[in-house]
């Protein structure tokens, strides 16, 4: 089993990106806390964020038995700078675009409601100056960008996650007026007919601040039948962690579905979907929570995550992992090497 990348502080949530060569991790940081488990996830009390970078992966292997040397540029951003954030700054992601860096982090405001930030920089690592109000027409968790290759650079923010994150609140509607506080607490849609609740999508603006137009649904199809995967499919719903990457042409939502462990992808023509349910990435790990990113570094391809080997099974003292992962010839992703 590979060693932790970062072992001197907890991390989890990794958003790993390749900028000028070089990979930068964007994680959350798990700290000690006496509050105890529960489904709304509130043992999960980060306060900031640190940027980690590396200059290779070139000699390691998910064999390994040393990690790569990673550098910690220290804290980037604390809940204390940001004017309208109570408490909880979860998993993050990062982007860059026309030359500016751009962090985006989900947290609670002072309504305890979730809602998603973005601050700016000239420097992958920072330091990131926050916007005062939460990004317009944002909610929930797990914000991923995605720059696309196009020739304008589109851009797009995923996110949405349930229990916790409150996404199962969002039902009337896509906008934080929707919000139905009767939906808090580990709930979400169930029985006969029931379609599962769907991770969200907006294109951002060209100041990667704002929406650029409505927060859409993003819909995960059911191979087998070309409708929408229902809720009680509790091995292929979305619950959290969304991810975007292209390989080939081809558009992969990756995801976590939550309460039964996996990290599940799926495939689609296009970055707002729909997509078509693929496969699982990731089997379960050690801890409750699965989380990751995808990326190409070194002409290899990557998958961070994280799990609680390091904290011996402690469930909100998560440490970053990677191994490599690959394609066989039809563009399906697996951890083992197909054969040639």
């Amino acid at each position: 089993m590979a060693p932790p990348l970062i072992t001197h502080l907890y991390t989890a949530d990794p958003s790993a990106h390749v900028f000028d060569g070089k990979l930068y991790i964007y994680p959350s940081h798990d700290r000690e806390t006496d509050i105890q488990f529960n489904d709304n996830g509130d043992q999960y009390d980060m306060v900031d964020y640190h940027v980690f970078s590396l200059d290779s992966l070139e000699s390691y292997t998910s064999d390994s038995s040393e990690p790569p040397k990673v550098t910690d540029h220290g804290v980037v951003l604390s809940a204390e700078q940001v004017p309208w954030v109570s408490r909880q700054l979860w998993a993050p992601d990062a982007a860059r675009r026309k030359g500016k860096y751009y962090l985006y982090f989900p947290a609670r405001d002072t309504d305890s409601v979730f809602r998603i930030g973005v601050a700016a920089g000239d420097s992958p690592v920072g330091p990131f100056v926050p916007e005062p109000e939460p990004i317009p027409g944002s909610f929930s968790i797990d914000p991923a960008s995605f720059v696309d290759d196009d020739a304008d650079e589109s851009a797009y923010l995923y996110f949405g996650g349930l229990w916790g994150g409150q996404l199962q609140c969002y039902q009337s509607g896509n906008t934080p007026e929707d919000f139905d506080e009767s939906w808090l607490g580990p709930k979400e849609p169930s029985g006969p007919g029931a379609k599962a609740l769907t991770p969200k999508v907006a294109k951002l603006s060209d100041d990667m601040r704002t929406f650029e137009g409505p927060v859409r649904d993003l819909v995960i199809l059911a191979p087998e039948t070309g409708e929408p995967i229902e809720a009680d499919d509790h091995d292929r719903r979305f619950f959290e962690a969304a991810w975007m990457h292209k390989y080939r042409g081809r558009y992969y939502f990756s995801y976590s579905t939550g309460d039964t462990h996996y990290l599940a992808y799926a495939t689609g023509d296009g970055p707002l979907g729909p997509f078509t349910y693929a496969g699982r990435l990731l089997e379960p790990v050690l801890g409750w929570t699965t989380h990751h990113s995808v990326v190409e570094f070194g002409g290899r391809w990557w998958l961070f995550h994280h799990d609680c080997e390091l904290s011996d099974g402690v469930n909100h003292l998560r440490s970053v992992k990677v191994k490599e992962i690959f394609y066989d010839g039809e563009g399906r992703m697996t951890t083992e090497k197909p054969a040639e």
